[in-house]
């Protein structure tokens, strides 16, 4: 006898099956509804305007100098925070939209790390653009939202895959590159309006993802940098201090930690497979794929 699942373990399911960009999309809205949830409690005791004057100020990114070197941890909170319904709403649709696309291609791991150091690009342009250009005047801004973050993932998957068609409500085919030279030709022609628009942490974020995307397999390539960095931070964590990853040799029980240059090899193997098998995909059609295929791209796409 089948039971239907509970509206809580449905949210719990998504949250652990639904991939990393469906966990981003939770912290997201989790965080979203605490802020506006301590807004409504502040503003009925009395304290009206205090989430907007004080806690937002403090997890926003502060794009003056000396700002921002009070509040340096703001370049990380910030690409979590929304305090416009619309806005985060916006945010989220493209997040799940372009995070799908991104997980077709790459583990979820790769994901996570394209959106931090997207969020993270995207605030030091931002912070560099009003430290340079007297438009902005001498006061910081106060810069929240994971648009720049999403833009790494967009630019990332257009700039690794130009050619990928997405479609429109079934009415039009647009190659993914166009879309995204039309998102950064847009903000560059937005440059200095006064729109209350991030533009330059859009742009950083654009910048991230083609960096992202170049000699993808080479130990030296951003995000895999980055990648190593995170796992050594996790390795002192759980106390081993070493990579938990190992191959076995022959028919012994001995073991070792991959070298750099074996990782690289056998990644490079796997993506070349996934390739192969999405350009099978988008010539015949999901269902050419053989089941060793779909299990390969399935077991992929979960990592």
């Amino acid at each position: 006898m089948q039971t239907e699942r509970t509206f809580i373990d449905d949210l719990k399911h998504r949250y652990k099956y639904g991939g990393m960009s469906m966990r981003l999309i939770f912290i997201n809205v989790a965080i979203f509804l605490v802020i506006r949830i301590l807004d409504v409690f502040f503003n009925l005791s009395g304290a009206e305007g205090f989430i907007g004057n004080y806690l937002i100020g403090n997890v926003a990114l502060l794009t003056g100098i000396q700002d921002f070197i009070t509040h340096p941890w703001g370049l990380f909170t910030s690409m979590f925070v929304h305090y416009d319904f619309f806005h985060i709403a916006f945010n989220m649709i493209f997040l799940y939209w372009s995070g799908r696309l991104f997980e077709q291609l790459f583990d979820q791991k790769r994901l996570l790390y394209t959106y931090l150091l997207g969020g993270i690009f995207g605030g030091v342009l931002e912070i560099i653009a009003h430290a340079i250009f007297p438009a902005f005047g001498l006061t910081s801004s106060i810069v929240v939202g994971a648009s720049g973050a999403i833009m790494a993932i967009f630019v990332a998957v257009a700039f690794y895959r130009p050619n990928l068609k997405l479609n429109f409500f079934g009415l039009f085919e647009i190659r993914v590159i166009y879309v995204a030279l039309i998102f950064i030709l847009k903000d560059l022609l937005s440059l200095g309006s006064d729109d209350l628009t991030a533009h330059f942490a859009h742009l950083g974020g654009a910048i991230l993802g083609m960096i992202s995307v170049q000699n993808i397999h080479s130990s030296g390539n951003i995000v895999n940098r980055m990648q190593q960095f995170g796992d050594w931070i996790l390795s002192l964590f759980s106390g081993s201090g070493k990579p938990k990853m190992k191959v076995k040799r022959g028919s012994g029980s001995s073991t070792r930690a991959k070298t750099d240059e074996e990782y690289n090899i056998e990644a490079k193997a796997k993506q070349e497979q996934v390739d192969r098998i999405l350009d099978k995909i988008s010539k015949s059609g999901y269902e050419s794929l053989s089941k060793k295929e779909k299990d390969f791209l399935f077991n992929q796409s979960k990592k």
